[in-house]
């Protein structure tokens, strides 16, 4: 995903008592079920996940291994290969620098997992860094068919690099276009749109977003998306799958991009179904109408999988 604009505090107004320090986050108030623990989940530390690179070590083989460092581990049922983690700077282990694992937010693995990329296939990253998400991809295509990871940001495209080159991807090619300008000669198999956004569902990590990001952020994130999005569409083959995903709660990031996916080319959304608690997309917010399709999008939130907060798009080519 590329860099999120990061809002400040200044000037944020403060939450209800008991919501103090959520400020414009307070907007969701009507759409997020059970207010209280999603306000609550927002204030503690994000605890750690990982997942494990198997195309380079097993699960177990790496659990053994970090375990006798002191470190306790436990598997998420839903989310192969990936561990909640207990102990400090894991990422400092000589099993990081090795690329045996990815410290990875565990939100972040449910894009992929809804992807489905597979051996063979030619797939489009289109805002690859700084990596996580392609690095999932190509281990789980196991390092067989190809995997296009776009970045048009130099520095970050040092990044993506890098994690590429540590996991030890082998089926990754790395192209910098600016991605709605991407060339529409080419067409994959499945595409991901790993938007950049206004990345308010990161503020378990990032304490400058726990007050919410401004409206004029969220507008200009919403126009680069729309143009991510259909670009994304149009270069994907005829039955192939796109994910949008992006980590932020508003909707004029998340359903009123889909929707403007759906007036603009004849996509069809797949309702997702996901092993966990999670929240269908909604149909109006703030003088907006979406159609009835967008229930089928998915909606996370810190307080339903204790991890970070995103939304999630199945959506297919006829």
């Amino acid at each position: 995903m590329s860099a999120p604009a990061r809002p400040t505090a200044k000037g944020a107004a403060s939450g209800s008592r008991g919501d103090a320090g959520l400020g414009r986050l307070e907007r969701y108030r009507s759409i997020v079920p059970d207010w209280d623990a999603f306000a609550d989940a927002c204030r503690r530390p994000l605890p750690a996940t990982i997942r494990v690179q198997t195309g380079r070590i097993g699960p177990e083989d790496l659990s053994r291994r970090l375990t006798g460092k002191g470190y306790s581990l436990r598997a998420v049922p839903w989310a192969p290969a990936f561990f909640r983690a207990d102990g400090e700077a894991i990422g400092k282990t000589i099993e990081h620098w090795l690329g045996l694992f990815y410290v990875q937010e565990l939100v972040q693995a449910i894009p992929v997992l809804a992807l489905d990329p597979r051996r063979g296939e030619k797939v489009l990253d289109l805002c690859a860094a700084p990596g996580g998400k392609a690095t999932q991809a190509a281990d789980r295509m196991a390092n067989e068919g190809l995997l296009v990871a776009n970045e048009p940001n130099g520095r970050r495209m040092q990044a993506l690099l890098a994690n590429l080159n540590r996991m030890g991807t082998l089926n990754v090619a790395v192209t910098g276009y600016r991605g709605e300008s991407f060339p529409v000669s080419e067409r994959f198999d499945r595409v991901l749109v790993d938007a950049p956004c206004s990345a308010e569902g990161t503020l378990r990590r990032e304490a400058a977003l726990r007050q919410g990001a401004y409206p004029a952020v969220i507008r200009r994130m919403a126009a680069l998306q729309r143009r991510l999005i259909v670009r994304g569409y149009d270069v994907l083959r005829a039955g192939g799958t796109l994910v949008y995903s992006t980590c932020t709660f508003a909707p004029e990031e998340n359903e009123a991009v889909v929707a403007f996916l759906l007036e603009e080319r004849d996509a069809r959304i797949e309702p997702l179904a996901l092993p966990f608690p999670f929240s269908g997309g909604i149909l109006a917010w703030e003088g907006l109408a979406f159609p009835e399709a967008v229930r089928g999008c998915a909606r996370i939130y810190p307080h339903e999988i204790d991890s970070g907060g995103g939304f999630v798009a199945v959506l297919r080519k006829p």
